[in-house]
């Protein structure tokens, strides 16, 4: 066996449970210097391929996708093809191949090879990159080895998960922003366990998603998940709400009510709005999480027994408001035994692109309409603006653009009133005006030339602690470094001439 095809074998068996599918796209997108990589596998139940893991641009992307047959068959994409036919297929120049069939963001060239499973396809693994002539057949004949290695270890893993349907997944997006990374990194380690989670952010950065991805990973992922909004219920109501209430507990009491901690025993209780909970329910919210008791509205009984994993989020200042005595402080200190901070949208802008064509799928699918493109003055617009709703709004406006779209590409007269301003500057002439491209690589050269400076020199020129730290694999960082003109020394610095 050569050394690489063994480095890339030892790579996939050291991989953790339930990241298979992920590494394999990574070990084929650094073996072939592609940019997009996917993997399909088949699910019988849709009788069809399903999208079960997705990267665009080092940004993992994966909606909920089934791929079947409809209609013309050469119309079906590539990775059909290549499932249909087990056999590898190189398009070296998309706008060339009637195979092939866009999704997210347009591609230049595909290579895709069957992942077989005792002769037979379970799957498809693709790379592309976004120029046309980007892979060849070395880059196939590479991607067909690797899908070979993979085969029985893509198996066990759908063996393992034929419990859950491949349409049923939650959207996964991950690897935005380094900041992203470090919430990522803390969200795997303290999902498993039972600690109190506290998730901070600014409305609409996807507190309520990151809360749901900790039960989809932690030990109670199969038990209740339970979510209460403290801001939308009157405080009159919330200690009903939370605890329950016997007959009789108050006028209007007329049945026993079921709080919503022991509706959630076993599982996961999310307070959304935690800073608006009454000060004067607050001890018996830390009653609840620190000793799992929870004593009913009107009951004379022994306190109820519950096991209750909490995570709370907020866009508020828990910790000021601790201070001022707006919020007590032991509660502070329980809920926040790890604190999850959401960057906001304008801290990772440089993918914009690929979050407005994942949203842009998803109102497509909702609404029954095929997903137009982005048109590079909507794009424009999209990147000048400063998203005070953060990804709230970024689906919203998608959203709002797709149902007025007439054509096939987004126009600025399609996105909401703010978008319309007529205040924006008005665009340098054609030829003193960059591409789209030019000026986001002006913008974060800078940016990630420091960030790699820093980041290595934490890690004191180790790249392995330095890759795991920025969440990404040894030979991505090599190939930034490489980019940015840094070299590997005593020091880290501008490569010499």
């Amino acid at each position: 066996m050569r050394p690489a095809i063994k480095a890339i074998e030892d790579r996939l068996h050291a991989a953790r449970p339930g990241t298979i599918e992920a590494e394999l796209v990574a070990i084929a997108l650094d073996a072939t210097a592609g940019t997009h990589g996917a993997l399909f596998v088949w699910d019988k139940g849709e009788h069809g391929l399903a999208l079960v893991h997705h990267v665009v641009d080092g940004v993992t992307v994966t909606l909920p996708r089934v791929i079947k047959h409809e209609g013309d068959a050469r119309t079906a994409g590539i990775a059909l093809h290549v499932f249909d036919g087990a056999a590898a297929y190189l398009c070296p120049d998309t706008s060339r191949d009637p195979r092939y069939t866009r999704y997210l963001s347009d591609v230049g060239a595909i290579a895709a090879a069957p992942v077989q499973y005792q002769q037979r396809p379970i799957g498809v693994v693709s790379v592309a990159t976004r120029e046309p002539r980007g892979l060849d057949a070395a880059a196939l004949r590479t991607l067909t080895e690797i899908a070979e290695i993979a085969a029985p270890l893509l198996r066990r893993a759908q063996v393992d998960r034929a419990s859950r349907a491949a349409t049923g997944r939650p959207l996964v997006i991950k690897g935005l922003s380094p900041a992203w990374h470090e919430v990522e990194r803390k969200l795997e380690l303290a999902a498993p366990t039972n600690a109190p989670i506290l998730i901070r952010g600014e409305s609409g950065t996807g507190k309520d998603l990151v809360a749901r991805a900790i039960h989809w990973n932690s030990r109670r992922t199969d038990e209740p998940y339970i979510v209460v909004n403290c801001a939308a219920i009157p405080e009159t109501l919330l200690e009903s709400i939370l605890f329950g209430h016997v007959k009789g507990a108050f006028t209007g009491a007329s049945f026993h009510k079921v709080g919503e901690f022991q509706k959630a025993d076993g599982g996961t209780l999310f307070l959304d709005e935690v800073g608006e909970l009454p000060v004067m329910l607050q001890a018996k919210v830390l009653r609840a999480v620190e000793q799992g008791e929870v004593q009913p509205l009107g009951s004379n009984e022994p306190p109820d027994r519950v096991d209750v994993r909490l995570i709370c989020a907020t866009n508020r200042d828990l910790e000021g408001m601790a201070r001022t005595g707006a919020f007590r402080d032991d509660l502070y200190y329980r809920l926040s035994v790890m604190t999850l901070e959401l960057p906001s949208l304008r801290s990772y802008k440089d993918n914009l692109e690929t979050l407005a064509n994942v949203f842009l799928e998803q109102a497509a699918a909702a609404h029954g309409k095929p997903a137009p493109r982005l048109g590079t003055t909507v794009l424009a617009r999209m990147a000048a603006y400063d998203f005070p709703g953060n990804v709230r709004e970024l689906k919203n406006t998608i959203e709002h653009a797709l149902i007025l779209c007439t054509g096939d590409e987004l126009r600025p007269e399609d996105l909401p009133k703010p978008f319309q301003s007529a205040s924006s500057p008005a665009p340098r002439a054609a030829a003193a005006q960059p591409t789209l491209d030019e000026a986001r690589e002006s913008w974060l050269a800078p940016l990630e030339k420091q960030y790699l400076t820093d980041l290595l020199a934490r890690h004191h020129g180790n790249v392995e602690l330095a890759a795991r730290a920025a969440g990404v694999n040894k030979v991505t960082l090599y190939r930034l470094l490489k980019r940015r003109g840094l070299h590997l020394g005593r020091t880290v610095g501008p490569k010499p001439d």
